[in-house]
């Protein structure tokens, strides 16, 4: 079992930047791809970026350019720096360890973007 806390979530006005981290519990995180999705109201879970051990990395179209996904795998920790909010950011954000047969998620951290 893997479990991953994620924080940083909040209330940031349209414009903004927030930045989420999530923790993993294992050493062996550092070798498998992490995952940042979010998750609106009455719509699907999506992925926003993903990373892989060595560092190689997919975004989203909607979020190229303004969001950056980042690790350090001695801290086992995966990072989402997110500029210049829109409103359609708003959602719960979730960090997932991806590995070959599941996928581990975390709590998920709340990010509400309003004036």
């Amino acid at each position: 079992q893997v479990q991953l806390v994620e924080s940083g979530g909040g209330l940031v006005q349209p414009g903004g930047s927030l930045g989420l981290s999530c923790v993993g519990s294992r050493s062996d995180v550092s070798i498998y791809p992490m995952a940042w999705y979010r998750q609106a109201p009455g719509k699907q879970r999506e992925l926003v970026a993903r990373i892989r051990s060595y560092g190689g990395t997919d975004y989203a179209d909607s979020v190229k350019g303004r969001f950056t996904i980042s690790r350090d795998n001695a801290k086992r920790t995966v990072y989402l720096q997110m500029n210049s909010l829109k409103s359609e950011d708003a959602a719960v954000y979730y960090c997932a360890l991806l590995l070959p047969t599941t996928t581990y998620w975390g709590q998920g951290t709340q990010v509400t973007v309003s004036p």
